[in-house]
C-alpha cells in the first residue's frame, strides 16, 4: 500500500465513512447530553446505554468480519510482500477493486473499517457512562482500546513502511544483500591471509559474530548490541596505523574499505528486517487481541442478561 493508496482509502468517495461516523458520533453525544435517564445518571443499564451497547457490538462484529471479507475478495493472506504493496501490479490493483457479493470493494471495506473502529472509542465510552471498575465490563473496554490502538498502528505502518523499504533496498532483495555480504566476508578473509594473526582474528570475529535479525527485540530495533562489524571497522582503523608502516599498506587499505562496505550493507539489511518485522508485528497483536475482545464481549453480554 503506497501513500496514494492510503490517501485514497482514507478519502474514499469524498470521505464517505468519515462523514457517516462523524454524524453517528454527533448523534450519540447529543443524545447522551440531552437525555436524562431514570435516576439522573447515564450508564450501560439505561435504554440509551443498551442502544449504544447494541450498536457498538454490531459494529465490532462487522469489523471482525472484515478479515474474512478481505480474504474472500483478494484470495490472499494479510501479510504480503512489502515491495508488492508499495508498487502493486495492474492485476493486484484490479483485485483490490474486485467486488464482493454485496458489491463492496476491499478499499471500501478498509475505509469503513478504519473510521468505524475509531468511532467505537466514543460510542463505547458513552455506553459505559464513564463507569469503570475491576470487572469483565472494564476488561472488555480495555481490550477494545488495545485492538483499536493496534489497528491504528497497523494503518500507520502500512501507509509508510513500504515506501521506506523501497528507498532502503531499491531493486535488491534481502537475499541479494546477504549474498553480497557473504562475498565481502570471503574477500576480506582471503585478503587478510598474508597479514598478522591479530588482523585475521579480527576478520574472523567480524564474519562469525555479526548477526542480522536475531531476537525479536533485535529485529524490531534493527540493531545488534556492540555490533562486531562496526567494532571491527574501528579496530582495523587503529591497526592500520600500526601496520601501514610495513610493506603491505595497500592490503590494509583494501581490507578497511571492504569492512566499510560490509558495515553499510549490514545496516541496510538490518533496516529491511526491522521494517518488515514492524509491519508484521502488529498482526500478531491485532488478531489475538480481537479474539480476546470477542471472548470478553461475550462474557460482558452474558453477565448482563443472566446475572443482572
Amino acid at each position: 500500500m503506497n501513500k496514494m493508496q492510503g490517501a485514497t482509502l482514507l478519502k474514499y468517495k469524498n470521505f464517505r465513512y468519515l462523514k457517516a461516523t462523524s454524524a453517528l458520533i454527533l448523534v450519540a453525544i447529543t443524545a447522551y447530553a440531552l437525555i436524562n435517564p431514570a435516576g439522573g445518571e447515564s450508564y450501560g443499564g439505561t435504554w440509551l446505554g443498551y442502544t449504544l451497547g447494541t450498536l457498538s457490538t454490531l459494529i465490532m462484529l462487522l469489523l471482525m468480519w472484515y478479515g474474512v471479507t478481505k480474504r474472500r475478495i483478494t484470495g490472499a493472506p494479510d501479510r504480503r510482500d512489502a515491495r508488492r504493496q508499495s508498487a502493486p501490479s495492474g492485476q493486484e490493483r484490479r483485485r483490490s477493486q474486485t467486488k464482493s457479493r454485496n458489491g463492496a470493494t476491499l478499499q471500501e471495506w478498509l475505509s469503513a473499517h478504519v473510521y468505524l473502529g475509531a468511532s467505537l472509542v466514543v460510542l463505547v465510552t458513552l455506553h459505559t457512562g464513564f463507569h469503570f471498575g475491576l470487572n469483565v465490563h472494564t476488561l472488555a473496554y480495555a481490550l477494545m482500546l488495545l485492538v483499536i490502538s493496534s489497528g491504528l498502528y497497523g494503518l500507520t505502518v502500512y501507509l509508510n513502511y513500504p515506501r521506506l523499504i523501497t528507498l532502503n533496498m531499491g531493486e535488491e532483495t534481502l537475499e541479494d544483500l546477504m549474498l553480497k555480504i557473504n562475498e565481502l566476508d570471503e574477500l576480506a578473509r582471503t585478503r587478510a591471509l598474508g597479514l598478522p594473526d591479530e588482523i585475521n582474528s579480527l576478520i574472523a570475529k567480524v564474519r562469525n559474530e555479526t548477526r542480522i535479525g536475531g531476537t525479536l527485540l533485535q529485529q524490531l530495533s534493527g540493531k545488534q548490541y556492540n555490533c562486531p562489524t562496526s567494532q571491527g571497522v574501528e579496530q582495523l582503523r587503529i591497526l592500520s596505523e600500526k601496520y601501514n608502516r610495513d610493506e603491505q599498506p595497500k592490503i590494509m587499505r583494501d581490507l578497511y574499505s571492504l569492512l566499510l562496505r560490509k558495515e553499510k550493507m549490514v545496516l541496510r539489511a538490518r533496516t529491511e528486517v526491522m521494517l518488515k518485522a514492524r509491519m508484521e508485528c502488529w498482526l500478531y497483536l491485532h488478531a489475538p487481541l480481537g479474539i480476546a475482545l470477542l471472548a470478553a464481549l461475550t462474557a460482558h453480554i452474558v453477565s448482563i442478561f443472566f446475572y443482572w
